[in-house]
């Protein structure tokens, strides 16, 4: 089956049946069922395709806006929270960190509920626990409530994370997948400086359980939303339903280019299931095994390197320096703001560049900027020093949100063989947030513990071990239709690994 790998999205009639009755351009030389004019079909279905795409990529990546709001809100409320509940450096790290435990139990959760229930409906099922989620946490009278409902909020954000970047991989046209999940990224940066905003504007009121609770206003338009969706091609096509896979094709492919596309997906999964039967025996599989060890490798490293220390302590870090409590929270709308630019940038790079190059650039420029905000700490406390370390903190973040986060996360949505997508990928993610919970209850102590300026050197030796497992294991896909991608990645795993038996 020597499909090519990457298509053009010029499209031709839905009803096309025959992809010979179409030109280069789409046009079709015979009226079909429907076109009884003739007209050239490529403009307008190319138009209504596009549309397509980006009304799912804005609804779906509604899951990613809401983990970001809900893991970046934390920051201005901790502040607010301490004096009405009495915390202390470890109360505080674990209401921040109860959510990030959840969110580990919730991308396990969400693989599995993504490979059998499907990605759409799994999508339902967390956009109805943001809700609930959201509200709890707001009306949370103790510390112990706000701990569980932290907890239950981040069984829906754990699981948005796997899903909605599985769900986006499996429905964008090869082309532009990394764009399109990517865009993910860029809502959960988004997220998380509507957040930061948020926490500006209400902490001149002190209004904490307001900055908690607006999460449920984005989490009922993803509900909504995702009810007009239909599931992705792949996941029907493991279901035995190739009549619905192709109707979605459809509306996002030439109709000339639907046939490959089905039985590139048929194929593949034809291969998995001879392979061997069942996902968690799939795992044992040498070259599935390995790749998973390196997706989990690329969790770990997403977390090590200190993104998300920055983005639930940040007033807290600069308060160190001699800022004021609302002064800190304002200044962190700078850090939200990077994040978008840089994951804009990230977007538009990472189909070009490659995952691969992305990643090393990445690490370097933060290893320096962590080295540099160390470093900065040392110096005497002045509002000089408080703006050095928020520009120093806004650099690292313009490399770490525009490389290695929007890197890692796509490449979780991509190195996976299709039978074990789901499953792989929250094992991965689950990974990810149980050293994201790690950090973020042992970070406050830290602080306490050696102060900043050894805690930020600390990531930065985090970010040189990362550069050298990126270099060594992290896979390039880029530019590869999902399938043709399992199947490079099969043949590299297995050659790298000499003396391996293969299976199928």
């Amino acid at each position: 089956m020597a499909a090519p790998t990457s298509r053009s999205s010029r499209s031709a009639s839905p009803g096309e049946r025959n992809p010979d009755h179409g030109d280069s351009h789409g046009q079709e030389r015979e009226p079909e069922q429907g076109q009884a004019d003739g007209r050239p079909e490529a403009p307008p279905r190319s138009l209504t395709a596009k549309r397509f795409i980006v009304a799912i990529a804005a609804i779906a990546a509604l899951g990613g806006a809401l983990f970001g709001y809900d893991t970046g809100v934390v920051s201005g409320a901790l502040p607010f929270m301490e004096g009405h509940f009495g915390l202390t450096s470890l109360s505080e790290g674990v209401i921040t960190s109860a959510l990030l435990i959840g969110a580990a139990f919730g991308s396990l959760a969400g693989g599995r509920m993504a490979d059998a229930l499907g990605r759409r409906n799994s999508l339902l099922w967390a956009g109805a626990v943001f809700i609930g989620g959201a509200v709890a946490v707001a009306l949370a009278p103790t510390v112990a409530f706000m701990i569980v409902a932290r907890f239950v909020l981040g069984l829906a954000v754990g699981s948005a994370s796997v899903i909605t970047p599985l769900y986006l991989s499996e429905i964008a046209p090869s082309h532009i997948r990394g764009r399109l999940v990517s865009f993910n990224s860029l809502m959960i940066v988004s997220g998380q400086l509507l957040a930061y905003l948020v926490n500006a504007v209400l902490a001149h009121w002190e209004a904490w359980r307001w900055m908690l609770g607006l999460a449920a206003l984005p989490a009922v338009a993803l509900f909504l939303g995702v009810l007009f969706l239909p599931d992705t091609p792949r996941w029907y096509i493991s279901r035995g339903r190739p009549d619905e896979a192709a109707a979605v094709l459809r509306r996002t492919l030439a109709a000339a280019d639907v046939p490959d596309e089905l039985a590139r997906i048929q194929q593949a999964r034809h291969l998995e299931a001879d392979a061997q039967r069942g996902a968690w025996q799939e795992l044992q599989l040498p070259w599935v095994r390995r790749l998973l060890l390196v997706g989990i490798g690329l969790a770990i490293v997403q977390q090590i390197t200190g993104v998300n220390a920055v983005i639930y302590f940040a007033p807290k870090i600069l308060a160190t320096t001699g800022l004021g409590t609302n002064a800190a929270i304002t200044a962190t709308i700078a850090i939200g703001a990077i994040s978008v630019i840089a994951t804009a940038i990230g977007m538009s790079l990472i189909d070009r560049v490659g995952r691969r190059p992305m990643l090393l650039w990445g690490l370097s420029g933060m290893t320096v900027a962590l080295a540099l905000l160390g470093a900065a700490f040392h110096l005497p406390h002045s509002t000089g020093v408080s703006y050095l370390v928020l520009g120093l903190m806004v650099l690292y973040m313009g490399f770490m949100q525009a490389t290695l986060n929007t890197g890692v996360w796509l490449l979780l949505a991509e190195m996976f063989p299709l039978k074990v997508r789901g499953l792989a990928m929250g094992a991965a993610v689950f990974v990810m947030w149980v050293v994201n919970f790690g950090i973020a209850l042992v970070f406050p102590l830290l602080l306490d513990a050696v102060g900043a300026g050894v805690t930020f050197w600390l990531f930065s030796a985090m970010c040189i071990l990362s550069l050298l497992f990126c270099k060594r294991y992290a896979p390039e896909t880029k530019g590869l239709a999902l399938e043709d991608l399992e199947q490079e990645l099969r043949k590299a795993a297995t050659e790298s690994a000499p003396g391996t038996a293969t299976e199928g």
